[in-house]
């Protein structure tokens, strides 16, 4: 592997982990929004939309992670 390579893989690994975090505090915010229902109904939608976006995103990032480290 060229150090061209692992410098992307580092690089990936580092976006994963901050959207990782990014991703426990909007399931944080989707689960108090759930708790406090009917209170907040009219976030539901966005924040739901956010959270699967985030949770998509990172599983897109760790395919191409878990490609990126097979070569």
């Amino acid at each position: 592997m060229s150090q061209a390579e692992q410098t992307n893989i580092e690089s990936l690994r580092k976006n994963i982990r901050k959207l990782n975090s990014k991703a426990g505090q909007i399931k944080m915010d989707l689960h108090d929004l759930a708790e406090g229902l009917p209170t907040g109904y009219e976030t539901l939608i966005q924040v739901a939309q956010t959270t699967y976006e985030i949770y998509e995103q990172l599983d897109l990032m760790k395919q191409q992670l878990k490609q990126m480290e097979q070569k």
